[in-house]
């Protein structure tokens, strides 16, 4: 089950996503932008969604007729079960809950196997840009 994200998860939220994010810090070369997000203002905006056991969570933030999944961060003692693509899934529902033709996303160009999975999941490269150190790759899914 997946739900809104309580008061009482941040700090276990900040633990999955510096945990989730940090072997990246290596591979990109710079601190991912997701550890330095406010996760306490996502969470007064009702932007975070856990599974309810807390191995995972999705954050996304409704825009003008496009749901942005600004974050997927699941434990990494529990990857290759799928959590990832239940979140994603979750989120597509959501958007449609709300009345939102598409999901968005930015990522960084060295998480390949993440933007692989993305594209399996029916997300399409829109652009790819140079933003504050990073190459990000902008992506978006019809739904």
């Amino acid at each position: 089950m997946i739900r809104p994200a309580h008061p009482d998860d941040l700090s276990t939220v900040e633990k999955i996503v510096a945990d989730a994010y940090q072997p990246w810090a290596e591979v990109i070369g710079i601190r991912p932008k997701p550890m330095d997000d406010d996760y306490a203002a996502h969470l007064a905006a009702g932007h975070i969604f856990v599974l309810d056991d807390l191995r995972g969570l999705i954050v996304l933030v409704p825009e003008d007729g496009v749901l942005y999944v600004d974050n997927v961060a699941v434990r990494p003692d529990q990857h290759g079960q799928g959590l990832g693509r239940r979140l994603l899934a979750f989120a597509e529902a959501r958007a449609a809950e709300l009345g939102l033709p598409a999901l968005r996303l930015i990522t960084n160009a060295k998480m390949t196997p993440n933007i692989a999975l993305y594209q399996r999941l029916g997300y399409t490269v829109t652009t790819v840009e140079p933003i504050g150190g990073r190459e990000v790759v902008f992506m978006r899914k019809e739904l």
